[in-house]
């Protein structure tokens, strides 16, 4: 496998999430999420990548089984989901989000989304 070069820029469109890929291994993934309002509003594990997650701009709230709060974070913070963990996050400030979220897996073990997979706009 051959070194992947990157770079990001920030979508200029209205959708209120924004999730662009910014490289893939087999071991690896790393994508960049812009989130205007909402976020990933229903709960859901996944059962190989260990997700770790710092925000650059804005706020997060990170959720856990039933609604449990997990970490409130901004700018330079993060937090490190294990697999077979189960959260759900959402855009918790004024100014719009922009995360960075880097997935490690084994490539050995099928990684599987347990639970919904789309995303619905939280009571």
């Amino acid at each position: 496998m051959e070194p992947q070069v990157f770079r990001y820029e920030v979508p200029q469109n209205d959708r209120s999430k924004n999730l662009t890929v910014l490289c893939k291994t087999d071991r690896l993934a790393a994508d960049m999420q812009l989130v205007k309002e909402g976020g990933e509003n229903r709960l859901h594990s996944h059962t190989s990548s260990d997700g770790f997650f710092l925000v650059l701009e804005g706020r997060v709230t990170f959720y856990g089984e039933g609604d449990v709060v997990l970490a409130e974070l901004g700018r330079d913070e993060g937090v490190v989901m294990p697999h077979g963990f189960k959260y759900w996050f959402a855009s918790s400030g004024e100014e719009p989000l922009r995360i960075l979220h880097v997935a490690a897996s084994d490539p050995n073990v099928t990684d599987v989304r347990v639970g919904p997979s789309r995303a619905q706009k939280a009571d």
